[in-house]
């Protein structure tokens, strides 16, 4: 029986697995996204969340307690500069879990874990969906009409724009007109 067995242990001893979950989350936190089983990866997010949370506020007894679960300095330098600064403001939820294609070789289920702040392809949709979404009228007319009439230079623009109209109109047909019979002679 395994009631309230919690920890996920992948077919390892605990000192296995410790090593596991510690050069994963390096990985991930300088590349900061890995290609890793399904089980893998879910246990990964369990592990590496906490120690990001604590990335959050640096100070000596966060990188201390960080560096005890990674034992990799440039992972804490990363971790601390980088990723610290990117996710202050995010409340929690720093990895994103992808399930991949099957491995060919023992059909293992395969995902993709990475950092969700570092995935330039999500935040431009994200970025674009929030610029484009704007209220607009279903009657552009009316509402072009509403701001003709709001506007209290526009009726003083319109009617020089009227007074000029004509002078060019007059100009405009005589040039079609003396082209328009030598088209129609062509014609017949």
């Amino acid at each position: 029986m395994r009631h309230g067995d919690k920890i996920k242990n992948l077919g390892r001893t605990a000192s296995h697995r410790r090593a596991l979950m510690a050069n994963m989350a390096c990985q991930l936190i300088q590349h900061k996204r890995i290609t890793t089983t399904l089980a893998k990866a879910k246990a990964l997010r369990v592990y590496a969340e906490p120690l990001i949370t604590r990335s959050k506020v640096d100070s000596t007894h966060n990188r201390r307690t960080v560096f005890s679960y990674l034992q990799d300095k440039e992972a804490i330098k990363e971790l601390f500069g980088v990723i610290g600064d990117k996710v202050s403001a995010r409340p929690g939820g720093y990895t994103r879990i992808i399930k991949l294609p099957t491995r060919f070789g023992d059909a293992a289920d395969m995902a993709m874990i990475e950092l969700v702040d570092f995935n330039e392809i999500y935040k431009k949709d994200a970025a674009d969906a929030a610029a484009k979404k704007t209220r607009r009228s279903r009657r552009s007319s009316g509402a072009a009409k509403k701001t003709e009439a709001a506007a209290p230079e526009a009726p003083v623009a319109a009617a020089t724009a009227a007074a000029e109209a004509p002078a060019e109109e007059t100009t405009a047909p005589e040039t079609p007109a003396t082209d328009a019979p030598a088209s129609e002679e062509a014609q017949a």
